[in-house]
């Protein structure tokens, strides 16, 4: 439960210290390892699962311990990777790179051991169902490979009501019970919706009710 005690406003830089890790520390070792010149790490998950948080807080981690280091999204790869010798290399989204993104890849990958760099790859699917040449597809299977295990009811229940109480907002049971049954699950999109309502309690200098929160949503508040 330490790790709720840290910084989870949703403008603040993706860090380790601010990812929930849940069921998944494991997998934020690894990338901690890498950092230090570890095994490729390939993590696969969900949109809104923490892939895009994990793979920036491994560059931020990388370049504050002074590694160079870099973060690409897949699509916006063309027919070479920027590159120096010692690199960690973040890249997300591995199924949204073109032809030539592919063989960028590939290319780097063999070129790792001999330039000493680091492949960080992020996708949605494990690297036997990933869609694409089997050159590739088998290199990043090579990988350390982590699933981006989602956090449980009980401890998104217990992190809603720790932002709440830091804020001093009495947000009341039955409030994170209706958001967790028919909001989004991620914890970017809890955080917002507890932001709303303490704005909107604030403003309107009424609790934190389900009230509250259902005149949020017909004004407008997408949970």
């Amino acid at each position: 439960m330490k790790q709720m005690l840290l910084d989870l406003r949703p403008d603040a830089p993706p860090a380790f210290t601010n990812f929930v890790s849940g069921a998944n520390a494991a997998l934020v070792q690894a990338l901690r390892d890498a950092i230090g010149g570890g095994d490729h790490v390939y993590l696969w998950g969900p949109s809104g699962s923490g892939r895009t948080h994990l793979l920036r807080a491994a560059v931020s981690a990388a370049v504050e311990a002074g590694r160079p280091a870099r973060y690409l999204a897949g699509a916006m790869i063309g027919e070479a990777l920027p590159g120096e010798p010692g690199q960690l290399l973040a890249i997300d989204d591995v199924e949204s790179l073109t032809e030539a993104g592919r063989s960028a890849v590939f290319n780097a990958f063999n070129r790792a051991r001999s330039d000493s760099n680091t492949l960080l790859l992020s996708g949605e699917t494990p690297p036997i169902e990933l869609l694409m040449r089997e050159d590739l597809r088998t290199r990043i299977g090579q990988c350390l490979v982590f699933e981006v295990r989602p956090l449980d009811d009980a401890t998104r229940a217990a992190i809603i009501a720790t932002l709440a109480e830091r804020r001093g907002l009495n947000l009341q049971q039955e409030v994170i019970d209706f958001l967790l049954r028919h909001g989004r699950r991620d914890m970017p999109s809890l955080i917002t919706a507890v932001d709303a309502i303490d704005r909107a309690s604030l403003e309107s200098k009424r609790p934190a009710t389900l009230p509250l929160l259902r005149k949020l949503m017909q004004t407008g508040l997408d949970i």
